[in-house]
């Protein structure tokens, strides 16, 4: 395939492009040529006005449903939604039934992604079933293709089973996921604990159950080395335990979803079951430390963390509510309403190589990995945008700045026409 993509703003620090509004030549999934004006004979052109092209964007924890929960999302409405949305590379989690937590549902699994634009990298499952007793087949799975292990939004109780996996994991170069809530503190709660929780009469769950989990697994990752990641911290403290924690030179990344970044429990006052989240969302104080940490590179990744669920789990009573929101149409603008377009780019395309994720910068003769939006575009995030088969998005009725116009990636044009 020849595409030929003109007049359009480069956004990629990498580039010797950057911020220059330049034509870009692709033939067979490679840059062939960037210039100012390039007159060539092409299958496809795309030309249109204020668009600007970055790298592909990576988004490190997605939820599709499948196998198990088609209704929700299928993989390949997922890997779609992602395309549509600017991903050009997603972790998908082991939220499924069965499990993934050996391999061969992981092959299972990537068969049905198999030579789709988007790149999906599988999380394996850390325990048996994901039920937190037994360790599940790690090495196995990480030959099969496994990035990381984590049992989704299920954290590890018993910490001598993370001291294993973490020392084990080693032999194989494996990251490590511990998601940061301990239960017995958070108790019944589903909400943030704060002065709204109270207003509203719904239970909270105090940060301390977040910062108590972070302690716990820093302190074991001291003792055995090897590599952890912390999903979608949520606190003031967490941020600052973590700073510490890198400051000793541990090995330990960790993530934040957009939602928790852009939205405060202030959003609770209409006991809306789309903001029914974990994490929950926290404060004010809580998301302007978040946004500090992640530019200062304490926090390495943001993510949509895309969780659809189906309307009979979400359409019901606030405390029987499904905890999860879908993200990834919204994911661009919602960071923008924050950060500068820039600023935006450079973090959705930060870090791959922790999650084993190829990289590739807009120079000639470098693998075309790309995304196209329009920055500029302010509007109101409405059912319309959503491209998920589940319509929980925590986003819908905010205003968003930036639209999305699509994908270049594994020589496959993905485009709004």
């Amino acid at each position: 395939m020849k595409l030929l993509i003109k007049s359009a703003t480069i956004v990629d620090q990498q580039s010797d492009y950057h911020l220059k509004q330049a034509d870009i030549l692709i033939e067979d999934g490679v840059i062939k040529k960037i210039g100012n004006t390039i007159e060539d004979k092409a299958d496809k052109v795309i030309n249109i006005e204020g668009l600007h092209v970055s790298q592909g964007w990576f988004d490190t924890s997605v939820s599709f449903g499948e196998p198990g929960y088609e209704e929700r999302e299928t993989i390949e409405n997922g890997l779609k939604t992602a395309a549509f949305s600017g991903f050009t590379d997603v972790v998908l989690n082991a939220q499924s039934n069965p499990t993934i937590d050996n391999s061969a549902a992981l092959y299972s699994v990537k068969a049905k992604a198999h030579a789709n634009a988007v790149n999906l990298l599988p999380t394996g499952a850390l325990t048996v079933k994901a039920e937190g007793i037994d360790l599940a087949e790690l090495y196995d799975m990480s030959n099969a293709g496994a990035v990381s292990f984590a049992d989704y939004k299920k954290p590890v109780s018993n910490p001598n089973l993370l001291k294993i996996a973490l020392q084990y994991a080693q032999n194989f170069d494996g990251l490590v996921q511990s998601f940061p809530l301990e239960k017995k503190i958070a108790g019944k709660g589903i909400v943030n604990e704060h002065h709204n929780s109270t207003l509203l009469g719904l239970k909270g769950i105090p940060n301390l159950a977040e910062n108590l989990q972070i302690a716990r697994d820093l302190y074991l990752l001291e003792y055995t080395g090897g590599k952890l990641h912390i999903p979608t911290v949520s606190t003031e403290k967490s941020v600052a335990l973590i700073k510490e924690a890198k400051k000793k030179g541990l090995d330990v990344s960790c993530s934040v979803a957009i939602h928790n970044l852009v939205l405060t429990d202030d959003l609770l006052s209409e006991f809306d079951t789309r903001a029914k989240v974990m994490p929950p969302l926290r404060t004010k104080s809580d998301s302007k430390a978040l946004i500090k940490g992640l530019k200062e590179g304490t926090i390495d990744f943001v993510t949509s963390d895309h969780d659809p669920i189906d309307i009979e789990n979400k359409k019901v009573e606030f405390d029987n509510a499904n905890y999860g929101s879908i993200g990834l149409e919204s994911a661009f603008g919602a960071l923008q309403t924050i950060f500068s377009t820039e600023e935006t780019i450079e973090i959705l395309t930060r870090g791959r190589a922790r999650f084993k994720a190829e990289n590739s910068k807009i120079a000639e003769e470098e693998s075309a990995k790309l995304s196209f939006f329009l920055p500029e575009e302010k509007y109101t995030f409405e059912k319309s945008d959503i491209l998920s088969t589940s319509q929980n998005s925590i986003f819908l009725g905010q205003s968003l700045k930036g639209k999305v116009i699509g994908i270049f990636n594994n020589n496959q044009l993905i485009i709004k026409e």
